[in-house]
């Protein structure tokens, strides 16, 4: 029998689709021809912001900037953790501004911000969990913004290589399912991080490829619930089977861009 899980409030930031579209490619999902439904990105991202809302999360909002297509995955913006925000420079040059406005959010926020001095993604490669922060490398954030971050936060932090191009980011491989376990997929990882991740956390849901490639790892938990892509079925399974509610939701149109539920969404941990 599971244990039975508890949801914690959380609160969130988003930024609105206003400008969302693929305009360029940074990442192998980019490069589909197939163009994007922006009425139903609207659509669907609405949903998933009244859902947190509906499982009584307080959800924020960052004004969008015209010609930031991206700006809508709102968790690349930082890592947020004891009411300190550790901003993003982005690796891509189409992504750079982002970090300026968000930065601009957080200082208006009241959050004591650091700006750092080597590429990083924010809650793209950095995920608080176990009392650690993970962190991902191999595509874009770089393992001396890691040590920045621990420095930062006085946390510590476990580097954790990525090794698949469709798993540029961390989130789109591992969540935190609460505060002392995860789900992840090992073929994102190298043989070095899969032990560390076994070693930490035993007792983590495993997803497959087919799941994972279904955005099923860019997912939001708030300890019970757990927000996810709807064509992630066996993950979901897993999940269940461990005690937490999956909720689905669909996002497909920012699959198309690389990007799920945890990419539009940043946690502001005070």
């Amino acid at each position: 029998m599971p244990p039975t899980r508890t949801a914690e409030q959380r609160r969130y930031l988003v930024c609105p689709p206003e400008h969302f579209d693929v305009r360029y490619a940074i990442n192998p999902w980019m490069t589909s021809l197939e163009p994007v439904d922006i009425p139903l990105a609207h659509k669907q991202w609405d949903s998933l912001v009244s859902l947190y809302r509906e499982l009584g999360h307080t959800v924020e909002t960052v004004e969008p900037v015209a010609d930031l297509p991206d700006m809508v995955f709102a968790a690349n913006s930082a890592l947020v953790l004891d009411g300190r925000a550790f901003g993003a420079k982005f690796h891509a040059p189409q992504r750079q501004p982002e970090a300026g406005h968000y930065l601009t959010w957080f200082e208006g926020a009241g959050f004591e911000t650091l700006v750092p001095s080597h590429t990083c993604e924010g809650e793209g490669d950095f995920t608080p969990v176990g009392g650690f922060i993970l962190a991902g490398t191999g595509f874009r954030t770089l393992p001396a913004a890691h040590h920045e971050a621990q420095e930062f936060f006085g946390t510590p932090t476990v580097s954790l290589h990525l090794v698949d191009p469709h798993f540029y980011h961390l989130d789109t491989a591992l969540f935190a399912l609460d505060d002392s376990n995860i789900a992840y997929y090992p073929g994102a990882f190298s043989n070095g991080s899969r032990q560390v991740l076994n070693k930490l956390f035993p007792d983590a849901v495993i997803a497959t490829r087919q799941d994972a490639l279904a955005f099923g790892l860019n997912s939001i938990s708030d300890g019970r619930h757990v927000v996810m892509a709807q064509d992630a079925t066996g993950l979901m399974e897993s999940v269940a089977a461990h005690g937490y509610e999956p909720i689905p939701v669909d996002l497909s149109e920012f699959r198309k861009a690389g990007g799920g539920a945890k990419c539009c969404t940043q946690e502001l941990r005070g």
